[in-house]
């Protein structure tokens, strides 16, 4: 049976992020399993407001998260009033073992619950202040993309929905299945939690250049030798402009970056292929099986025939 998304829509609702889950949770065709059925429910049935100006007709009621193994909040304008039968139906869901999902403004459900207090939650840039004084057990970070806790994620940025939903898919299902749905709506190479919710914009001086060309240029490269010296060749800067361009624009090192691609790349290939690790140290760039197992398990906390086993 799919593990059932549910999309819990506000009074005036920001669209984007909706889409954004129904694209990573929706069907994807013949072609790539089945894992998730998404779906949209409401306080109370029928029309709602969204920032769009139109209205979406919503055919269910909060009913819909008592079976929902996963519960999407995301995209409220303004910040929900929280009613008992909200609350109630979110708690008893948690409860009993569904996830929340918590993007923007959608973190004031799991913290009015107390479902945050004494953890880290990402939250965004603009409401960090807020959050401190109305949830101060709450540690709200407003420089991550995105924390996920297992039972509770938040995102900060809407933008962000559609990497803390591939992190889902490759929680359970693998980064293989994560990366092919990705592909099919020309998602960016995913980005992990811990990178920064937005650039650090110069005082003075210009706006520091886009890296997303050369980040797509190392992730079909990554068999290469890519010292940091290469990177900046390829970039046109110098090695010290480019490291800080990383830090500015992503929150970590050029090196911390291309580690994650190539693990992620590793991962890929342990659940699709049966290519002995040798090879596949090869092809991800990490130069030998030793190098390879040994920062499988610091990234991952197992073993590459473990985690082989675990998704084929």
């Amino acid at each position: 049976m799919p593990h059932r998304v549910v999309a819990l829509l506000g009074p005036v609702q920001e669209m984007y992020p909706v889409t954004c889950a129904s694209a990573v949770f929706g069907d994807h065709g013949p072609d790539i399993p089945r894992h998730y059925e998404f779906r949209l429910c409401a306080t109370r049935p029928g029309p709602i407001r969204t920032t769009m100006g139109a209205d979406l007709i919503v055919e269910a009621g909060l009913e819909a998260l008592d079976d929902a193994g996963t519960i999407l909040i995301a995209g409220w304008c303004p910040a929900p009033a929280l009613t008992d039968d909200i609350c109630d139906a979110v708690l008893a869901a948690h409860t009993r073992g569904a996830r929340i999902v918590a993007v923007s403004a959608g973190i004031h459900v799991p913290a009015h619950l107390g479902l945050l207090d004494g953890r880290t939650a990402a939250a965004h840039w603009e409401i960090t202040g807020w959050l401190a004084r109305h949830y101060p057990k709450v540690r709200a970070d407003g420089t991550v993309l995105y924390v996920d806790h297992g039972d509770v994620a938040t995102a900060g940025a809407t933008a962000t929905t559609v990497d803390l939903c591939l992190n889902q898919v490759r929680r359970e299902h693998g980064a293989a299945l994560a990366m092919r749905i990705g592909r099919q709506f020309a998602a960016a190479p995913q980005r992990e939690g811990h990178q920064r919710q937005y650039p650090a914009l110069p005082t003075t001086g210009p706006v520091p250049d886009s890296l997303a060309p050369l980040l797509d240029w190392i992730a079909a490269n990554l068999d290469q030798p890519l010292t940091l010296a290469v990177l900046a060749a390829r970039s046109g800067m110098s090695p010290r402009t480019l490291n800080r361009h990383f830090h500015e624009q992503l929150g970590i090192s050029p090196g911390r970056w291309l580690l994650d691609r190539r693990i992620a790349s590793t991962r890929a290939l342990l659940e699709e292929t049966d290519l002995p690790v040798e090879t596949i140290a090869g092809r991800v760039g990490l130069s030998s099986a030793v190098n390879l197992r040994r920062r499988f398990r610091a990234a991952v906390n197992t073993t590459p025939a473990a985690y082989r086993r675990a998704f084929r």
